[in-house]
């Protein structure tokens, strides 16, 4: 059986998550996974509950870790990587927070609009370095990115590693798998869909009814409404529904990032409500290792990373929601190179996008990223404050020159650490 290296597994959400998942799968029994982390206190936390928990359970896998990633890499097959730069919240918190003074109109400030561009610069460089050392040892594995930005991320690991083999995940697409069945008063399972963009800014494109092969946008579109209308962070969804006709996949914090006038209706309190909610239930949050690895993760998470490397090592040829890959005409409104969200399907040679039909006015709102993503990746490689700049100043979120320069020098003073190699 193929060897999983888990790059992070020191996070307990994370790594005893997806033990869980591997440890709960039968096609993938008699694995080797490797567990990575550069803090050995949590690695060594994570790696005992695992092997107590096999032992009890008499699983057959064999459970490494180590702080020597290139060593873990040997002979992988699957390299997952989930990992974070520093302090969490508090460079967040300066990603979105520092343009505003400066007059930026961002409403949140994690994967899009300066606060994006920031978030990328500080954490492509380390995960390059893990790309390195995976293009050096195991070429022929499989990279599994987590991280965000997923897009940037994604786009500079295919601009460093050409050949690399690179899919990259989220659990956005969730949203549909919860509110759908919900909406339409039906199982799940007895739906589908597909839906597409770029990561955290999708839409719901065809939505059937398996059992009667009936089109069921129109109820959707009827019910959006009544069902969205009065729950928090949906001023901007509602908007795109009601302009674009399409329904997004996510919520106003992640959409509101990429859209220029996002500051005029997004729903600011249930942004501000969410980001205090998820920063004070994280910090809070007391894992409990046993039932955290019993369980894995759990539905409204959608971590589909194990049905994936099953689906390639059984060949079971089954379809996936939402897949991050390089787009090689995928969506037709985009370039090539750009990493887009799309439906995949699954089978013993790999991961395989499908085309979807994107309408012309979303699709103009994409295109608007796609300086944005070029010139960061282009920051990032070249090491160029200048690229770093125009970054700020493709963005259709800044309207100000001084502003962005402003912005700039500011975030290098406060996060020289990790954006020092910007000259």
């Amino acid at each position: 059986m193929s060897k999983i290296v888990l790059i992070g597994a020191g996070s307990a959400m994370f790594g005893l998550g997806a033990l869980g998942d591997i440890f709960q799968s039968h096609a993938l029994e008699g694995s080797t996974i490797s567990l990575v982390d550069i803090n050995r206190e949590a690695l060594d936390a994570v790696a005992k509950t695992a092997r107590d928990y096999s032992s009890e359970h008499h699983l057959n896998y064999t459970i490494e870790a180590t702080t020597d990633r290139k060593e873990a890499l040997k002979n992988a097959g699957y390299v997952i990587i989930s990992i974070e730069v520093g302090n969490r919240y508090e460079l967040w918190e300066q990603d979105w927070h520092i343009p505003q003074q400066y007059g930026i109109k961002q409403v949140y400030g994690e994967n899009g609009g300066p606060g994006g561009v920031f978030h990328a610069l500080r954490i492509i460089p380390p995960i390059l370095e893990i790309c390195a050392d995976v293009d050096q040892i195991c070429p022929e594995a499989l990279v599994i990115n987590l991280s965000n930005p997923m897009t940037t991320i994604s786009m500079a690991i295919q601009k460093k590693f050409p050949n690399m083999k690179l899919i990259g995940l989220c659990h956005e697409i969730s949203s549909l798998v919860i509110h759908l069945p919900k909406m339409l008063n039906t199982e799940f399972d007895n739906l589908k869909i597909r839906a597409g963009g770029l990561n955290h800014f999708s839409i719901l494109l065809e939505a059937s009814y398996r059992d009667s092969g009936k089109d069921a946008y129109p109820e959707i579109r009827e019910k959006v409404p009544e069902y969205f209308g009065k729950t928090s962070e949906r001023g901007l969804f509602m908007k795109l529904f009601q302009y674009f006709g399409y329904v997004p996949i996510t919520t106003d914090s992640h959409l509101g990032e990429y859209v220029s006038w996002a500051q005029e209706v997004a729903d600011h309190k249930g942004i501000i409500d969410f980001y205090t909610g998820y920063k004070k239930e994280c910090l809070s949050y007391v894992v409990n290792p046993q039932k955290r690895i019993a369980e894995g993760t759990q539905p409204e998470e959608y971590w589909r990373v194990i049905p994936i490397i099953e689906g390639i090592e059984t060949d079971d040829k089954h379809e996936e929601l939402a897949v991050n890959m390089q787009n090689n005409g995928l969506i037709s409104n985009l370039p090539d190179h750009v990493i887009v969200e799309v439906p995949a399907y699954v089978d013993r040679s790999g991961v395989h996008g499908m085309k979807i039909d994107m309408p012309a006015g979303f699709g103009g709102l994409l295109s608007n990223r796609v300086g944005v993503l070029d010139m960061t990746v282009e920051a990032v490689l070249s090491r160029s404050k200048k690229a770093a700049l125009q970054a700020l100043l493709v963005d259709p979120i800044v309207d100000s020159v001084s502003a962005a320069e402003k912005t700039l020098d500011t975030i290098l003073s406060f996060q020289s650490q990790y954006l020092g190699y910007l000259k």
